[in-house]
């Protein structure tokens, strides 16, 4: 599951508790993410605890970059410091910001924009199915290529390019937040649920 929703992004954000430092999981999706080459901002969370080390922390996080046999660019990671229940983060871990702006920055700053096809036909590489009581099989992933619309006639392929089943879009959802929210078009490089 983690390969297949790595396949779907640009980067990575690395969220690491400022007292707990990276976990075993951690490990696991970050060499998952260095093996596809995405870039990583480190953000160091959790700021607001007592027993938080950040300076600590960010050098276990550098070691395990370093352990996971980073390259040179991988190993010169942005890193912020952040307390996400207090809604700042900030490049130094004094805790003198008062928003989230300098995340949003990081992000423009360091992640590419999705290398798209925006012209083409409608091309979705599918990760996740799952089945819905109301409106049927549902299909979670990134579009490639082109747009897509309710009412569209849509072909799935399996990966030999060999048609499986033609079926016709009927419900497009799109993520705000942790919510799905039905929209009425989608344009490559969003990452979207279509039902058909």
């Amino acid at each position: 599951e983690v390969e297949r929703t790595l396949r779907m992004v640009d980067g990575i954000m690395l969220l690491v508790d400022a007292a707990e430092g990276p976990l075993p999981q951690t490990r696991f999706v970050l060499s998952k993410a260095l093996e596809l080459e995405l870039p990583a901002i480190v953000v160091i969370n959790k700021m607001d605890k007592p027993d938080a080390r950040p300076d600590e922390v960010h050098s276990e996080v550098f070691d395990l970059f370093a352990v996971l046999d980073a390259n040179e660019q991988q190993l010169d990671f942005p890193v912020l410091f952040a307390s996400a229940k207090q809604g700042w983060a900030a490049a130094d871990s004094t805790g003198t910001a008062k928003n989230m702006h300098e995340l949003f920055e990081k992000i423009i700053e360091f992640v590419p924009a999705p290398a798209v096809e925006a012209d083409a036909p409608f091309r979705m590489l599918v990760t996740t199915l799952e089945n819905d009581p109301y409106i049927g099989r549902v299909l979670t992933g990134r579009i490639l290529s082109g747009s897509v619309s309710p009412k569209m006639a849509a072909k799935a392929l399996n990966r030999d390019g060999d048609m499986i089943e033609q079926t016709r879009i009927t419900k497009i959802l799109a993520f705000r937040g942790l919510e799905r929210v039905p929209v009425e078009v989608v344009h490559a490089g969003d990452i979207v649920a279509i039902a058909g």
